[in-house]
């Protein structure tokens, strides 16, 4: 397995390339203002091909660089239903005054080829099983994607938790679509449920576990356990 990312534009959102090693194809997660140079470096560095751009959410920090990234790569991007409008029109992600003063008058549209994420939808993309878990609260599309546990034990689950989950804290819910009680559900059920060894690549700042979150996060000390999975 190969993970590799960079902290992308001012904002400093994780873009990351996951393979099943060097010199095969990939997926690009987040690729956010000017991530292109960096993406390009990647996978120059590691002889990737990409296949799909998968996008955590449409906030901005996360998706500026996507209909470039796929138009030069002829790739398609796939975004949750919640979130696809904010491709082609992020100022609804922002308070009106902010979204004037960030976009001014850059002009975005959606990549040629978008296809749209479900909850528990299993993604067989350049050779990688990526379970997508529906994680609303941040925005009402905002998704984690999760490879699994390898098979010999030897490499934990990996999550790519956007802005769901961060090291010692949690995504906001005040901007336009937040929802602080489907945070907690989201919470509770995408990352509480979840095994402690569960490496958790956040969009924003450091890697982090499960565990490690689940011990400390101050965040997470009222969000209530996960419900029991039902029997047949």
């Amino acid at each position: 397995m190969l993970i590799a990312g960079f902290p992308a534009g001012s904002f400093a959102a994780n873009c990351f390339v996951a393979a099943t090693g060097p010199g095969e194809e990939c997926v690009i997660v987040d690729p956010g203002e000017d991530a292109e140079a960096g993406i390009d470096e990647l996978l120059r560095e590691h002889r990737l091909r990409p296949v799909a751009v998968l996008l955590t959410h449409g906030h901005l920090d996360h998706m500026w660089s996507v209909a470039p990234v796929c138009g030069a790569r002829g790739v398609p991007a796939y975004v949750h239903p919640g979130d696809r409008a904010l491709l082609a029109d992020p100022a609804r992600g922002f308070p009106l005054a902010a979204g004037q003063r960030l976009l001014g008058g850059l002009e975005f549209t959606e990549p040629d080829d978008v296809r749209e994420l479900g909850d528990g939808a299993v993604l067989e993309l350049a050779g990688l099983e990526i379970t997508v878990d529906h994680a609303p609260g941040h925005t009402p599309g905002s998704v984690a994607f999760r490879l699994p546990r390898a098979a010999d034990g030897g490499r934990p689950e990996v999550m790519f938790s956007g802005d769901l989950l961060f090291a010692g804290s949690v995504g906001r819910t005040d901007l336009p679509g937040g929802d602080p009680d489907a945070m907690v559900r989201s919470l509770s059920r995408v990352v509480l449920s979840r095994p402690d060894d569960t490496a958790v690549l956040p969009g924003h700042g450091p890697q982090t576990t499960v565990g490690r979150e689940r011990a400390a996060n101050p965040f997470l000390a009222d969000v209530p356990p996960p419900a029991p999975a039902r029997g047949l």
